[in-house]
């Protein structure tokens, strides 16, 4: 067992990115894992000390206990390497939050927020959203049926699909996509420098909050008019959660849609026992989430106060972060998780997170995803890679990971 100077000495700088395999976690990470469920971690930029959660049983029980702060107390210390991270260094106190982002916050204020939506995404109301959902997924089908071989799944149908459909619930005009779907990227880009992000951020509380106003005044059926009616909110914060929606909603579901068909390309037996037993695709959905794992760059929590947690002592401010796709990849909760198995059991993968910040969403991402691969697969049941799949870019500088493009015919 390693001393604490030697786990201090022996600590990785970040978490490595880069993989040898497009479905795979780096092979880096996952050698952390085997070597320890729990590890101190240098963090960017300056090499401070936090620590690294790896298995999925640590994983479950960080993001379950409230000693684990959502509330960062500042933008300084990150996993990976992002630029102009040094002029946060001198920041003194607890970092601003971003009005609305409950995501950002813990309870009282996370709780005073996040209800406010807990009634749009029951399930019961996501049952009766399937029409539509089924209805932008035929469309999509229909125009890349009608358009040009090959074609780019990416953006004929994997990033369409979701954006159409949390554009129509929350009431944001699809034909705008222009004003948010750039600034959406720049967020979650690992190299764009703290102004680029703040820029994004500001040009996207600019435009909700001009489509908010519109909706106070002339109310509409959807979720941005429901909120920008709530007394009890302010305008930066229906504008900062309609934000988290718009853009959590699509491009996490765009970059599953993405990849996820890529593998099951790559591994045609499963698309295959998918198109001849449709009752699968509900656990084959689920098994995506935990195979692929867009969550590349953890999640990240912090501690307020002196505490010990398995053996450890962490100090009050130091960083945790949990590394979701090694704790899907954890052999001592799935069985043979290194394969993609849609006939398998992937229960309690930790891909829509875990806790009280469990993903609010989800719901809506597996109906989305459902629909969306089972009409792929029935419309187009010879799909296939139109270049070699060493060719398809990667992203791999955003918080989401997946593919850039992907190139099919059929």
């Amino acid at each position: 067992m390693s001393t604490p100077d030697t786990a201090e000495t022996e600590a990785p700088y970040g978490i490595p990115l880069e993989r040898d395999h497009p479905f795979d976690p780096p092979a880096a990470v996952m050698a952390l894992h085997r070597g320890s469920e729990m590890r101190r971690m240098r963090y960017y930029p300056e090499g401070r000390l936090g620590w690294l959660v790896t298995s999925h049983r640590l994983a479950r029980k960080v993001l379950a206990d409230t000693r684990f702060s959502s509330t960062l107390g500042g933008p300084a210390q990150v996993p990976i390497p992002m630029p102009g991270l040094e002029a946060y260094l001198d920041f003194e106190g607890d970092f601003p939050l971003t009005p609305g982002m409950f995501i950002e916050m813990d309870p009282p204020d996370h709780t005073r927020l996040r209800r406010k939506l807990t009634g749009v995404f029951t399930v019961k109301r996501m049952k009766q959203l399937e029409p539509r959902i089924a209805a932008h997924v035929q469309d999509r089908l229909d125009a890349l049926a009608a358009g040009p071989k090959p074609a780019d799944l990416v953006a004929e149908f994997a990033v369409p699909v979701p954006a159409m459909m949390i554009c129509e619930l929350l009431g944001v005009p699809y034909d705008q996509r222009e004003r948010f779907e750039a600034d959406s990227r720049a967020i979650f880009t690992t190299d764009a420098t703290g102004e680029g992000k703040q820029a994004a951020m500001l040009n996207l509380f600019a435009f909700i909050g001009e489509l908010a106003a519109a909706k106070r005044a002339n109310p509409t059926d959807d979720v941005l008019s429901d909120l920008a009616a709530d007394p009890e909110l302010r305008d930066e914060e229906v504008a900062g959660m309609a934000i988290l929606l718009l853009v959590a909603g699509h491009e996490t579901t765009a970059k599953m849609l993405g990849l996820g068909t890529m593998a099951l390309l790559e591994n045609r037996d499963q698309w295959e026992l998918l198109r001849a037993r449709p009752e699968l695709m509900a656990g084959g959905v689920e098994e995506l989430l935990r195979y692929l794992t867009i969550i590349h760059t953890g999640l990240i929590r912090q501690v307020k106060e002196d505490m010990e947690f398995e053996g450890h002592q962490i100090k009050a401010r130091e960083y945790v972060t949990v590394s979701v796709q090694t704790a899907n990849r954890d052999e001592a909760h799935f069985i043979e998780p290194e394969k993609l198995d849609v006939t398998g059991d992937a229960k309690g993968h930790l891909t829509f997170g875990h806790g009280v910040h469990q993903c609010l969403g989800q719901q809506l991402a597996r109906m989305e995803m459902r629909i969306a691969f089972a009409g792929l697969i029935e419309r187009f049941p010879g799909l296939r890679l139109a270049v070699p799949a060493a060719e398809v870019p990667l992203v791999t500088g955003e918080s989401f990971y997946g593919v850039a493009e992907l190139p099919v015919t059929w």
